[in-house]
């Protein structure tokens, strides 16, 4: 086995570290950050997430945190209303808990968090090549208050906002709007979620824990069919529009089959190709469901759609 070096701490840079040590490999890893901080993030885990953490060996590690369990999903566009059970329990935790988790799992998997020479494995550098005034930025706070099983979507043209809860009764609130939309009125979230009277309604029984934190620009791509010398994963390879919640999912799963490929010398063009198989789906399916939110035709649309085949087609293919 090769030594495995990673650029990324985060939930696929951990996963890949965890994956590569448990196949074998010296493990070193470099993170920028310091662990627990807080991150822009939907924080849901899709189902699936057990699967992907009993590979592993973390699953009940995972359960101790007491992650929120997430069992009904609701998306709103206009007027009009979805509201289905998701197929098999999802979960709510903090990137402050999920991280620093992730992070003392793969200390005690024997990886080392300093690294000498060039990485094989990046999970990190997702980038924007999107012109000053077009471009994304997302935006996240916590909030106290009554607790819900429900993952909330509402959609308000080209913005969007997620709400969940998290581990502790918090409610995680995180959305994406272009640059402009948040420039015209000053960067002032508050605002901008008050006129949406219905999640204006869903937020006003909760208080605001802190402030307003931001990320971006933000672009949506992948890197499946490119040539690489290193292997990509996490947003480094892919990232998929949020407000599919697959994000932290995909993550986890591309970090360990990076892992597993870097420990065993798997060629990075067919590692590439698996990834492919992976997320071509939710990654197409998410960019077309994008464009019609953002429509007149939305509203009619989600009240036809049925719920099962929204939620499946913005999943992992191996689920």
């Amino acid at each position: 086995m090769k030594p495995v070096r990673i650029l990324g701490g985060g939930p696929a840079g951990t996963c890949a570290a965890i994956a590569a040590a448990q196949a074998g490999a010296c493990v070193g890893i470099t993170e920028r950050s310091k662990f627990p901080r807080h991150k822009v993030c939907g924080e849901f885990l899709s189902p699936g997430v057990e699967d992907a953490l009993n590979e592993l060996g973390l699953w009940s590690g995972f359960q101790e945190l007491r992650p929120a369990r997430i069992r009904r999903m609701r998306i709103r566009v206009g007027g009009a209303e979805k509201s289905a059970p998701l197929p098999a329990t999802a979960y709510g935790l903090s990137r402050y808990a999920l991280d620093a988790w992730l992070w003392n799992a793969a200390l005690a998997s024997g990886m080392q968090p300093e690294q000498e020479g060039p990485p094989n494995i990046i999970t990190t550098g997702r980038s924007s090549q999107s012109r000053r005034g077009g471009r994304l930025f997302g935006f996240k706070a916590h909030f106290e208050g009554p607790a819900d099983d429900a993952v909330e979507l509402y959609f308000a043209g080209s913005m969007y906002v997620g709400v969940n809860c998290v581990e502790d009764g918090i409610t995680n609130v995180c959305g994406l709007a272009p640059e402009e939309h948040l420039r015209r009125n000053n960067f002032d979230i508050d605002t901008l979620l008050r006129r949406d009277r219905a999640l204006q309604e869903r937020l006003d029984p909760l208080r605001q824990k802190w402030d307003w934190i931001f990320t971006g620009p933000l672009e949506f791509a992948n890197r499946f069919e490119k040539s690489a010398a290193v292997y990509l994963a996490g947003d480094a390879l892919s990232f998929v529009d949020p407000f599919t919640g697959s994000g932290l999912l995909c993550a986890m799963l591309t970090g360990s089959l990076a892992g597993r490929a870097a420990a065993s010398s798997v060629p990075v063009q067919d590692y590439l190709r698996r990834c492919g198989e992976l997320l071509k789906q939710p990654f197409s399916f998410s960019s077309m469901l994008r464009k019609v939110a953002e429509t007149r035709v939305a509203g009619p649309l989600l009240r036809l759609a049925p719920a099962n085949i929204l939620f499946r087609f913005t999943r992992p293919s191996v689920f």
